[in-house]
């Protein structure tokens, strides 16, 4: 079942369904009629495996509920980030598999309702993926392991980037509320994305808290709203400069930008007390290693693997490492915010 009927959804269940033989979109539910519609259109490539009928596509606040009640074994969570952590709760108290994109929840109570689906889920024997990509990348599962066996000594210092232009923004229209006008935007208000540190740079400091494998424990930084100021782009900042400290003292400095015209950059660097390296395909100084291999769509690999999970193979369960590098992106968010220290 698909919950959440956007291109971020469509492109989820596109990935799940070619991923694995067997799977069919049994149903799918959005708060607005159109999206339903133009998911359905969007998959007909799929042919058989697209079994939605009219009675069940569902639209309105509580078509969340009727796809986890239509009789699926597993849920695709794709609805803006602020409905996460009530959607995951709701799949998993009814048994059922998730995929959940990132980021999971916009606030610190949202991650603390995470963690405990996370081991609602693992009591059930449920399996959870998440839409951390980089986590089923061939190239940086390889590059990790060997930083995990020392190939650069022990990690001191990382930077992560995620800069890049705006992005879309659907003109206000005269017949829609407040309310509306914000769901089709959300993107620029923080308690629907969480702002774009959260939504977008959690990809990033997911890579940095796999790395160290655990989360920072505190954070300072600032942030503005230089560019992109016209009331059409909500409230949410366009740019974030963090500092966040691991325990034992390594640091982290992460830079997000979404500001047009200026220069592209998304990506990783881990630097070690002998070498570094880029997280995937370079590491240099120490163990010398670059890779060298097929590399599958990591888009379809975190279908893949989630599926052979609910099949019989290796457990998955990644609500609570998702949740965490969430709670990390929003606790500099907050830093930026308040101009304070915010700690763990």
């Amino acid at each position: 079942g698909l919950i959440g009927c956007g291109g971020g959804g469509t492109g989820a269940t596109h990935d799940c369904i070619t991923s694995s033989p067997g799977m069919v979109l049994w149903s799918c539910g959005d708060l607005f009629p159109e999206r339903v519609a133009s998911a359905r259109n969007g998959l007909k490539d799929l042919k058989d495996s697209i079994q939605v009928t009219d009675e069940r596509a569902f639209v309105g606040w509580d078509a969340y509920q009727k796809v986890i009640a239509s009789g699926v074994d597993m849920v695709i969570l794709a609805t803006p980030p602020a409905f996460r952590a009530t959607h995951l709760a709701a799949a998993v108290d009814a048994g059922k598999h998730v995929f959940m994109e990132k980021p999971v929840a916009v606030d610190a109570e949202g991650i603390r309702s995470v963690f405990a689906s996370a081991e609602k889920a693992k009591a059930k024997k449920l399996q959870i993926a998440a839409g951390t990509q980089r986590r089923h990348d061939v190239a940086y599962r390889e590059c990790i392991k060997r930083l995990h066996d020392g190939a650069i000594g022990d990690v001191v210092a990382m930077s992560c980037y995620w800069n890049q232009g705006g992005l879309w923004m659907n003109p206000r229209q005269p017949n829609w509320s407040d309310m509306e006008w914000q769901l089709r935007n959300w993107l620029y208000f923080t308690w629907l994305s969480g702002d774009h540190i959260v939504e977008q740079h959690v990809h990033n400091m997911d890579v940095c808290n796999w790395v160290m494998k655990g989360h920072p424990l505190k954070a300072v930084g600032h942030g503005g709203r230089q560019s992109r100021t016209e009331p059409a782009y909500g409230h949410i900042f366009d740019h974030f400069a963090i500092e966040f400290e691991y325990e034992g003292g390594a640091q982290l400095h992460s830079f997000c930008r979404q500001i047009d015209g200026t220069a592209s950059n998304v990506s990783e660097r881990i630097v070690g007390s002998k070498g570094n390296s880029n997280a995937n395909t370079v590491i240099t100084g120490g163990k010398n290693w670059k890779f060298d291999g097929d590399r599958p769509n990591p888009y379809v690999e975190e279908h893949k693997h989630l599926v052979a999970a609910i099949r019989g193979g290796t457990p998955i369960n990644e609500a609570r490492q998702v949740a965490e590098s969430t709670l990390t992106a929003l606790m500099g968010r907050m830093a930026a915010y308040t101009g304070q220290e915010i700690t763990w």
